[in-house]
């Protein structure tokens, strides 16, 4: 059996898993996944969080992928680090690096088994701080400064695709490159606030072509995280990765208050498996969930099938068609071969698109952030936003 077929039913663990410690976030990046901003009093305590962690070294889960909102937000996040670590669980954790002030970036560099992967949406600061909040470019590059000073090799800088940054991929390389770091690029996902700008900042059909060939022809030592493999269709050379919905499968999600997602891209109720706090913890929601089940299961791939490209895309991300109302066995809505764009015009005649069911955002949240001109340092008492693109499988090539 190959990799891949023994992924489909699942494993006894996942390969690894996102874990949102907190919603609470300063700004409102406008494809926030989950809608962050307002911590969520029921977040899971610190040895709430110490008991999972012992559990994913008893399944031996290879890291956890840390976010939030903005995870070093919480008092306890250096000490759940660094509980992991030496419970031989790593740790790769998604920051705009607000709190990588050169101390902790030595400390960082010291520490085994913990990656930093820092989000910049923008080669420049006016089209990242359009969608992450003014400020937030000087941010992280003050964060990739003290990384790469203090000796920290192949830190990560995460971008979510849009159709304004597509045209900058060979200068995110760059700053990449410069910095020491290791570029990764991520798919935008109508999840979360997502679903109020997707149609908007989702790249066009020309976009998703060069982006395809810009990683064909550059992306040997760029990681995607395994999110385009929908663009497999566009060529006979397959980019690197699963090419498979993971959801349920491999990967799933944590959030605050634990409870359990199939998918970090579709932290919604139709995908709720249950609880942490629930009997048998973790370990028999991934063993035992009713969804879980399901997912693992043969799936049919529905009219997809039938499409010379299915073996290429396998029907595309099961998230980014929930959120666009189209069939989970349907076309994925950026489909190549423009079948997803004809079902979405379908979409609406009979049936409500669904709702994004979690917001945390804050209550003064505006739908746009503008670009502010000459702003400074941000105040030492903001945070910046989180990084809103975490995959669990970033980095792994079977």
């Amino acid at each position: 059996m190959k990799l891949v077929e023994h992924f489909q039913h699942g494993l006894d663990a996942p390969i690894c898993l996102t874990w949102e410690l907190t919603y609470a976030c300063n700004l409102s990046c406008v494809h926030c996944l989950s809608s962050s901003g307002r911590r969520d009093p029921r977040e899971l305590s610190t040895e709430e969080c110490k008991a999972v962690i012992d559990e994913l070294q008893r399944l031996q889960v290879f890291y956890v992928n840390i976010g939030g909102g903005e995870p070093t937000i919480r008092p306890d996040f250096w000490e759940l680090v660094d509980y992991a670590v030496a419970h031989n669980v790593g740790v790769k954790f998604s920051t705009n690096g607000v709190r990588i002030t050169p101390e902790r970036a030595r400390w960082l560099a010291g520490t085994d088994y913990v990656d930093v992967q820092l989000s910049l949406d923008g080669a420049t600061a006016e089209v990242n701080d359009y969608v992450r909040g003014p400020g937030s470019f000087n941010t992280t590059m003050r964060a990739m400064e003290n990384l790469r000073d203090a000796g920290f090799k192949d830190f990560k800088i995460s971008v979510v695709m849009t159709r304004h940054n597509v045209g900058q991929l060979d200068e995110f390389k760059r700053i990449a490159d410069e910095y020491g770091a290791q570029l990764r690029i991520t798919r935008l996902r109508p999840s979360g606030r997502g679903a109020d700008t997707w149609d908007e900042l989702h790249p066009t059909a020309d976009q998703q072509l060069k982006l395809y060939e810009w990683l064909i022809d550059h992306g040997e030592n760029v990681l995607t995280g395994d999110s385009f493999f929908h663009l497999n269709a566009l060529g006979s050379t397959p980019l690197p990765g699963l090419n498979l919905c993971g959801a349920g499968r491999v990967v799933c999600l944590i959030d605050p208050i634990g409870d359990v997602y199939a998918c970090p891209f579709a932290i919604h109720d139709e995908f709720l498996a249950g609880n942490v706090r629930d009997e048998g913890g973790f370990t028999s929601v991934w063993r035992t969930s009713e969804l879980f089940e399901r997912l693992r299961a043969p799936q049919t791939g529905g009219a997809c099938t039938s499409c010379s490209a299915y073996d290429s895309c396998q029907g595309g991300c099961m998230a980014a068609k929930f959120f666009t109302g189209l069939p989970l066995d349907g076309p994925d809505p950026e489909c190549v071969k423009g079948n997803g764009e004809r079902a979405l015009a379908l979409v609406g005649g009979g049936s409500e698109k669904p709702k994004p069911d979690k917001d945390h955002s804050k209550p003064n949240r505006t739908k746009r952030v503008g670009v502010s001109i000459g702003w400074g340092p941000p105040e030492p008492d903001r945070l910046p936003d989180r990084a809103c693109d975490t995959s669990p499988l970033a980095g792994f090539r079977p």
